[in-house]
C-alpha cells in the first residue's frame, strides 16, 4: 500500500510539473523578426541600387567667380521727355471732345474744341492790324509819288514809312496770337482774305502718342495753363526703381540693364540707366534710378510691374547649378553623398540666381559630392521609400 501511495504521488508530481512548464512555455513572448530590430531609415536619406546610382550625375560643390546680380522692384513709367500736356491757352468753354484716353493721336490732330469771347477779340484785332498795314502802306506810296512831284519832302516820306513798319509789327503780333490761340494757318489766311471770324478754336495734340490721360469734359471752362490732355510717345518708356542706400555707388550713368516685365512672361528686356538720383529718400532710405527701354510693339504699358536685374563686379562663392536644387515647403535642398549610393536630403540657403547657378550661404561646404542631375527625380525615389 505504501508503495502504491509513493508512486501514485510521485506521477501527480510530474503531472504538475509538465502543467506548469507547459503553461511557463505558452506565456513566453514571441521573437520579432530579425528585420524589426535593424534601425530605421533616415526619412531624408535614400539608399539606391548599383544600377540605379549611375543614372544620376554627382559633383563637388566649387567656389567659382560669380557676376553680382542684384534685383530691383520697379515699375513702368512713360518717359517724361516724350509726354505733353496740352491746355486752352485762352479762357472759354469746351463745345466739343474729340480724343479718349487710349486714342493714338498724330501732331496737330484736333482733341477738343473751344468757344471763347477771347478768340473773336483777337480775330478783330488781327482784322484792325490788316487795315492799319493796309492804309499805311497806301499813304507810303502816295508819299513817294508826292516826293517824286516835289509836293512834298523826304521828311513825310520817312515819318509814313515809319507809320508802316510800325503798322506791319502790330500785324505780326495779331498774327501770332492767333496762332498762340490755336487758330489754324487755314483759318487765318481764310480770316485775312474774307474777315469772317472763327466761331470755336481746336485744342491740338503737338506730339503724336497716346492720350494717357483725359481732364475735360463737354461744357466745362477751360482756364489758361489747365492740363487738359496729356499725350506721351510710349515707343520709349521708363522703368524706375530704387536702390538701397548702400547699394548706391554700384551702379552708374549708362549701364546695361535686364528688365523683366511678369505680363510678358520670361521674356527679357535690354535697358540703359539714364538716370541716379543724388539724394536718398529720407522715409524709404533708398536712391531712385530710372531705365531707359525701347518699346516698339507697345507691350510695355505704364504702372506693369517689373524687376531690374543689375549686374555688378565679380565674387567668388560657393555654388551649385540651379539643376541640383529641390524645392520643397518655400525652402531649398541639396542631395548631398554621405557615402556610396546614399544620399541626404539637405537644407542649404541659397542666393538669387546667377546665371545657371546659384550661390550658396549655408548648409554646404566646399567639395561636398552633391547631385546635380536628377535630383528630383531621386526625391521621387525617398518619398516612394518613405511612404512604404
Amino acid at each position: 500500500m505504501k508503495r502504491c501511495h509513493l508512486l501514485h504521488t510521485t506521477l501527480s508530481l510530474c503531472a504538475v510539473l509538465l502543467v506548469s512548464y507547459g503553461c511557463g512555455k505558452n506565456d513566453t513572448p514571441k521573437t520579432k523578426p530579425a528585420e524589426q530590430n535593424v534601425a530605421k531609415l533616415n526619412p531624408l536619406d535614400v539608399i539606391l541600387k548599383e544600377e540605379m546610382a549611375k543614372q544620376f550625375v554627382i559633383e563637388p560643390a566649387q567656389i567659382v567667380e560669380l557676376a553680382v546680380v542684384q534685383k530691383v522692384t520697379g515699375r513702368i513709367e512713360a518717359n517724361e521727355q516724350r509726354t505733353t500736356r496740352i491746355g486752352s491757352s485762352i479762357t472759354g468753354r469746351v463745345t466739343q471732345v474729340m480724343a479718349e484716353v487710349g486714342d493714338r493721336v498724330k501732331a496737330g490732330q484736333p482733341l477738343a474744341k473751344l468757344a471763347s469771347p477771347e478768340l473773336s477779340n483777337a480775330q478783330l484785332g488781327f482784322l484792325r492790324a490788316l487795315s492799319a498795314t493796309k492804309l499805311a502802306e497806301r499813304s507810303v506810296e502816295r508819299a513817294q509819288q508826292l516826293v517824286t512831284a516835289d509836293v512834298i519832302g523826304n521828311a513825310e516820306l520817312q515819318r509814313r514809312e515809319v507809320e508802316l513798319s510800325v503798322a506791319r509789327a502790330e500785324l505780326r503780333a495779331a498774327t501770332d496770337q492767333l496762332r498762340l490761340i490755336g487758330l489754324s494757318e487755314a483759318l487765318i489766311e481764310r480770316l485775312r482774305e474774307t474777315g469772317a471770324l472763327a466761331s470755336e478754336v481746336a485744342i491740338t495734340a503737338n506730339r503724336t502718342g497716346i492720350v494717357v490721360e483725359r481732364k475735360v469734359s463737354q461744357g466745362q471752362v477751360a482756364q489758361p495753363g489747365d492740363p487738359l490732355f496729356t499725350v506721351a510717345d510710349l515707343s520709349n518708356v521708363w522703368v524706375v526703381g530704387a536702390l538701397p542706400e548702400q547699394d548706391a555707388n554700384s551702379v552708374h550713368l549708362n549701364q546695361l540693364v535686364e528688365v523683366e516685365v511678369p505680363a510678358l512672361g520670361k521674356q527679357k528686356l535690354k535697358g540703359r540707366i539714364v538716370f541716379v538720383s543724388d539724394t536718398v529718400q529720407q522715409d524709404t532710405r533708398t536712391v531712385p534710378i530710372r531705365t531707359s527701354v525701347e518699346n516698339p510693339k507697345f507691350e510695355l504699358k505704364p504702372q506693369m510691374l517689373a524687376t531690374l536685374h543689375l549686374s555688378g563686379g565679380l565674387r567668388k562663392q560657393l555654388a551649385v547649378p540651379g539643376s541640383a536644387v529641390v524645392r520643397e515647403n518655400d525652402k531649398d535642398y541639396v542631395f548631398v553623398q554621405i557615402e556610396k549610393n546614399h544620399f541626404r536630403l539637405t537644407e542649404v540657403e541659397l542666393e538669387p540666381t546667377a546665371g545657371e547657378l546659384r550661390p550658396v550661404k549655408k548648409g554646404i561646404k566646399e567639395g561636398s559630392l552633391i547631385v546635380v542631375d536628377g535630383s528630383f527625380h531621386l526625391n521621387s525615389q525617398r518619398k516612394r521609400a518613405e511612404l512604404e
